[in-house]
């Protein structure tokens, strides 16, 4: 079973390696049979997660957004930025991720930053005193088999066109001193959002629905 720098030296290959397909199904086999006690987490931003492991600083993760997922219903907006670098790989679908620029500005603002404070489940959205304008810069599209990479502090949205699939293995590797942001109104308030979790049998069907779709598009 690869382990994190095994996983991140294929996928940065960007050649859509088999290997990482075999891993896939493998885990997932794992979870959907019980073997790997672990939870899925239905993500504010309308894409299942299967948290493989977050154990430390680097965590590895299966991301799955269903045909049939509910709205996205983020606290502020989708707009955010990770406080860790991400590395990720698309298994089946298709992901359009948006690269939004984002410039400090106190005379005509379009939104106000906001921190994500995360304490297990739950995340405390805060507003800060900075003010800024954002737009889009470009736009990417990454089709089944594509890598893409975006760094810690990266404003960005991704999402998957309706009645679509797509099934990614995301990386992250934390980096010192980055928060989690979020650009919210200008008069923002802080909020929180739960992320739910699944049931053992919710996460067990999931499991085995990711790892039928990864084998069919191997």
């Amino acid at each position: 079973m690869m382990n994190y720098p095994e996983l991140y030296r294929e996928i940065g290959r960007g050649t859509g390696s088999p290997l990482v397909h075999t891993w896939v199904i493998d885990v997932l086999t794992e979870i959907a049979e019980g073997r790997r006690p672990l939870r899925a987490v239905r993500h504010p931003l309308g894409f299942t997660c299967l948290p493989v492991d977050r154990s430390g600083d680097d965590g590895i993760c299966v991301h799955l957004w269903a045909a049939d997922r509910p709205a996205a219903h983020p606290v502020t907006s989708a707009i955010h930025s990770h406080s860790w670098d991400l590395l990720s790989q698309v298994l089946y679908g298709e992901v359009r991720n948006e690269i939004i620029d984002v410039t400090d500005s106190s005379a005509e603002p379009t939104h106000r930053i906001h921190e994500v404070h995360s304490r297990g489940d739950l995340d405390e959205i805060r507003p800060t005193a900075r003010l800024v304008r954002a737009g889009v810069g470009t736009v990417e599209r990454h089709a089944a088999g594509a890598t893409y990479a975006l760094g810690a502090g990266s404003f960005h949205t991704s999402e998957v066109p309706d009645g679509r699939e797509a099934v990614t293995v995301a990386l992250g590797r934390t980096a010192p001193g980055a928060w989690d942001l979020s650009l919210g109104p200008l008069r923002g308030c802080t909020e929180q959002s739960r992320r739910d979790r699944c049931d053992a049998a919710e996460t067990a069907r999931a499991a085995r629905a990711i790892a039928e779709r990864v084998a069919a598009h191997a």
